[in-house]
């Protein structure tokens, strides 16, 4: 999924991201509003786990959204 498929749906997505990565606060899924980079951030920081491993983690769940 491209950053733009992700912005345009993430109203749809965010309950999803919720549910994946549960640490995410509500502050964390409304200041991401669908961008790839804060998404991967947020995980990274919330989990503790590398750059690789968050955007291993982000790409891995978005391919689910694929159309």
């Amino acid at each position: 999924m491209n950053t733009m498929q992700l912005e345009g749906n993430w109203q749809k997505m965010k309950g999803a991201a919720r549910e994946q990565w549960g640490k995410l606060t509500d502050d964390d899924i409304e200041r991401i509003v669908g961008k790839r980079d804060k998404l991967i951030g947020a995980v990274k920081e919330r989990y503790g786990i590398t750059q690789q491993e968050a955007e291993r983690e982000v790409n891995e769940w978005s391919t689910q959204y694929e159309q």
